[in-house]
């Protein structure tokens, strides 16, 4: 009882309880996610390949249809769990002022994603980073661009509680969730809770995400057995994506990624230059990782994962991303520095520098898989129509409706508490 009434008096202290998103303050779309039953099936087993770049031989595996998405055996499926964990994805008071769901950097009619080069910030500030699409994030096994979480219930806790992101906390996000009986609810038929715990409600998140998944897309119906889901041109872009391109590299097997790091040559995106917000918030993320002063006063661009462990030769290194479900999710990049695909195509074509003729800030860890190619007007295309079979039909979700809160005690019983 201690507990309860702690938690409300600290919510009419903040005044947040009059800080409710209610459903109607998000517009709706159109139709549920669902993966058609009769295209599911297992992925056949695979052998590796050996490829050839810069005259070394690697070997990797070769492409495939994508198998079921990994359940983890702590945090197993339930319909509860997952009912729970959707609401929560749209619902702003798991957060810190509220105004920040999942749902404002992951817009299901968008591509899962944020259609801007970096992220949307918690309010007062901006990321420094493009957010990545939800769809398949299940296969991952390193979650966020610098791979910093390993696991989707990690990733929703740094998510929701990360400065410039969700910015919450758990005693106001817990006594929130307590305010609103169906959430109650929810969370007892889902975990137990008799009180609403904030750990589970990662643990909701993250089995909501593993329904968001597409193994229905043209490229696992071609390694199904369906030898017309490509087309001549696509087949031709496979061709390239298999050799000259050197896709096959770092995008390889069913996920279409090695979930290894490179440093790929990504400049530093040109908002830094004139953008103040986004200058703060990056020196922000620079001092709060743990740089030194040095490199606080001198680093221009991301240092990506050379924060997981501050090792020099890791600065500028990213994890390889999926190429399932790209074609809905420009821009692209790290910090969304390249519009379309057709760039991304072109910025490899040219060995790992933009346009303006810029690259990474950090020469001394590029990758030497990453080489000029030499493509033809013609290979760019048929790269381009093989990209697009990495995707099937765009996956869109109506929001749900959210539930509203109801008070703990009766205004007696507050009388009575206080007296």
């Amino acid at each position: 009882m201690n507990q309860y009434k702690t938690s409300l008096a600290l919510l009419m202290a903040t005044g947040l309880i009059a800080c409710v998103q209610t459903a109607d303050q998000v517009a709706p779309v159109a139709q549920n996610v669902q993966v058609p039953a009769a295209t599911i099936a297992q992925a056949p087993a695979v052998e590796p390949v050996t490829i050839t770049v810069a005259a070394e031989s690697y070997s990797v595996p070769p492409l495939a249809a994508l198998g079921p998405v990994p359940i983890p055996a702590d945090n197993p499926q339930s319909p509860e769990k997952i009912e729970l964990g959707k609401k929560l994805f749209f619902d702003g008071r798991l957060g810190g002022d509220t105004s920040t769901p999942c749902v404002a950097c992951h817009l299901p009619s968008l591509g899962w994603d944020f259609p801007q080069d970096i992220s949307l910030g918690y309010p007062g500030t901006i990321h420094w980073r493009n957010s990545t699409t939800v769809v398949n994030t299940g296969y991952y096994n390193k979650l966020f661009w610098d791979g910093s979480s390993r696991s989707l219930e990690a990733e929703a806790k740094s998510a929701g509680k990360g400065a410039v992101a969700g910015n919450g906390e758990d005693d106001i996000m817990e006594a929130r969730l307590a305010l609103i009986p169906e959430y109650v609810q929810g969370f007892n038929a889902a975990f137990g809770d008799t009180w609403p715990k904030i750990n589970n409600a990662w643990r909701a998140l993250a089995a909501f995400q593993r329904t968001l998944v597409q193994r229905d897309a043209p490229i696992d119906q071609y390694f199904l057995g369906d030898s017309n889901a490509l087309s001549v041109a696509q087949l031709r872009g496979k061709e390239l994506f298999e050799g000259k391109a050197n896709c096959l590299a770092c995008h390889n097997g069913a996920f279409a990624t090695d979930q290894q790091y490179y440093n790929i040559g990504v400049p530093p995106v040109k908002r830094w230059e004139d953008d103040s917000l986004a200058q703060i918030t990056f020196r922000y993320e620079l001092y709060a990782k743990g740089s030194t002063e040095k490199m606080y006063r001198h680093t221009k661009a991301d240092p990506g994962a050379y924060f997981t462990g501050k090792i020099k030769s890791m600065k500028g290194k990213f994890r390889t991303a999926t190429l399932r479900y790209t074609k809905f999710t420009p821009p692209y990049m790290h910090n969304g520095s390249l519009a379309t695909l057709a760039d991304v195509v072109d910025f490899y074509d040219r060995g790992g520098v933009a346009a303006d003729g810029r690259t990474t800030d950090f020469p001394e860890s590029k990758s030497k898989l990453i080489q000029p190619l030499g493509l033809t007007e013609q290979e760019k295309a048929d790269l381009l129509a093989f990209l697009d079979a990495f995707t099937g039909e765009k996956l869109d979700m109506a929001y749900p409706d959210l539930p509203p809160y109801e008070p703990l005690f009766t205004d007696q019983e507050v009388l009575e508490a206080t007296k």
